[in-house]
């Protein structure tokens, strides 16, 4: 081939795959479908998935599933790290057709559903973070990612979710989430669903928060009224 020819060829070549990889994307944020008493709630950021079910009033939580992500043209694919129905379906993995519309997403999964994305708000502790130690930190051992077994925590446009899984045989363990807020060294959390105990569903707990380099230190009395310090160490590559 001519060297003009290459010339000419290469920026629509370029431009083809960028439009590719546009049309691949999904904006990161976290999704909601209201149906009648069941809230269905999708978070996503660059490389990572998390659907959570559950009914609002009585609460009862119904399922949550998520995992590492990639897209092709209009196709979902995510490898899941936990799955609180595996014992009954056995799903490792999943592949879904997505259009997203003005920021709203629609998947094609066991339903047709359709999503609106939420208002973003950027705070202090959004991120993914991983189950460290117990504070304080005097070099003490700790859980890291190669460890399968994980307690993971997403903070996202005030939405929070903690998930407790074995990333390997995808045991569930469970997991809790709502709403948040991280401002001048205080972290409230409002549960809206919790797969142990729906009767926590309403209760407001709030700590302490301090960040040292990629570390997140959460200090205060935990649910039953006792002294509590976890480290949470920031997982690198999902935000």
């Amino acid at each position: 081939m001519a060297p003009k020819k290459i010339q000419f060829l290469f920026p629509i070549l370029l431009f083809a795959c960028s439009a590719l990889l546009l049309q691949a994307q999904i904006p990161s944020g976290v999704y909601i479908s209201d149906n009648e008493n069941v809230r269905q709630e999708v978070k996503i950021s660059d490389d990572y998935f998390i659907y959570s079910e559950y009914e609002v009033s009585p609460p009862k939580f119904i399922r949550t599933l998520g995992g590492f992500t990639e897209t092709y043209k209009d196709k979902l694919f995510v490898l899941l790290e936990f799955n609180s129905n595996y014992t009954n379906d056995s799903i490792r993995k999943l592949d879904l057709m997505f259009n997203v519309e003005d920021e709203n997403l629609q998947l094609h999964w066991f339903d047709t559903l359709d999503f609106k994305k939420l208002r973003t708000k950027n705070q202090d502790l959004d991120g993914h973070w991983l189950f460290a130690t117990r504070g304080p930190d005097n070099g003490q051992e700790r859980r890291g990612e190669r460890n399968t077994r994980k307690t993971l925590k997403v903070l996202q446009d005030v939405h929070f979710q903690w998930i407790a899984y074995d990333s390997e045989s995808l045991d569930f363990k469970g997991t809790g989430g709502g709403s948040f807020s991280s401002e001048n060294g205080i972290y409230t959390e409002n549960i809206e669903y919790f797969s142990r105990d729906n009767a926590r569903v309403g209760a407001s707990l709030k700590f302490n928060y301090k960040i040292e380099g990629d570390d997140w230190h959460h200090t205060g009395n935990n649910s039953k009224g006792k002294p509590m310090y976890e480290i949470w160490a920031k997982r690198i590559g999902n935000e």
